[in-house]
C-alpha cells in the first residue's frame, strides 16, 4: 500500500468516529488552492473542517504536533476557499478539529487551532 492509501484508510476510521460523536459528513478530501483539509463535517450549528493525523508511536512526537502553525494556515486557507466556493454565509460559525490518531487509539481536539 502506498502512503495515499494508506491515509485513507485513517480517514475512514476517524469519518466513523465523528459519525459516532454526531457529525454528519459534509464532504472528504477537499482539495483547495493552498492546501487540503481532510474532512468537512457539520456538528449541531458548526461547520467544521477537520485535520486527520496518525502515528503508530510517538517516536516522532505526538499526531497532533505534526499539525503545526504552517500546516494550520494551509487548513486555514484551504478553508476559506472552502467557504467562498460553497457560497456559505459569513454568519456560519466554524471550527477547526483535530483527530489524532495514536497506534489504535483515536482522539478528538475540538476547536484545536
Amino acid at each position: 500500500m502506498n502512503k495515499r492509501e494508506i491515509g485513507s484508510g485513517y480517514e475512514e476510521m476517524a469519518a466513523a468516529y465523528l459519525i459516532e460523536q454526531g457529525y454528519k459528513i459534509v464532504a472528504r478530501n477537499f482539495l483547495g488552492r493552498r492546501g487540503e483539509i481532510d474532512i468537512i463535517a457539520r456538528d449541531g450549528e458548526y461547520l467544521v473542517f477537520v485535520e486527520v493525523k496518525y502515528r503508530r508511536d510517538e517516536r516522532q512526537g505526538s499526531p497532533a504536533e505534526a499539525v503545526d502553525y504552517r500546516k494550520q494556515q494551509h487548513i486555514r486557507r484551504a478553508a476559506e476557499y472552502y467557504l467562498y466556493k460553497n457560497r456559505v454565509s459569513e454568519a456560519m460559525p466554524c471550527r477547526f478539529d483535530v483527530v489524532a490518531i495514536l497506534g489504535d487509539r483515536i482522539t478528538l481536539i475540538r476547536d484545536a487551532f
